[in-house]
């Protein structure tokens, strides 16, 4: 009988640290669903620098479009005015030239 009475307490024991062991791990996980819950999110950390948050670059587009048209518009207005200056210089220069021969034909 001294043979089994250890048993029976060793496996006693064996069964009352099973249980503890699975309150245990009941408390253990309870504690940590607790941590998570109670934790805020943490935003991820940027490596570098984020400046003042823009839309879309759109209106830098835009102002650069209006900027060409006007330089495209003045280019044009600029080749027209010195086409009519040529115009009216040759026109003048042949004015002259019929004026010039009639006066020496005069004189002969």
């Amino acid at each position: 009988m001294s043979t089994e009475q250890p048993l029976e307490q060793a496996a006693a024991e064996a069964v009352a640290a099973s249980r503890q062991s699975e309150q245990f791990a009941l408390v253990l996980a309870a504690v940590q669903a607790a941590q998570i819950v109670q934790q805020q999110p943490q935003p991820p950390a940027c490596q570098h620098h984020h400046g003042p948050q823009q839309s879309a670059p759109v209106g830098k587009w835009v102002a650069v479009g209006v900027a060409g048209s006007v330089a495209a518009i003045s280019l044009a207005l600029s080749a027209i005015a010195v086409a009519v200056g040529a115009v009216a210089v040759t026109c003048c220069l042949l004015v002259l030239r019929s004026m010039w021969r009639e006066i020496q034909r005069g004189r002969r």
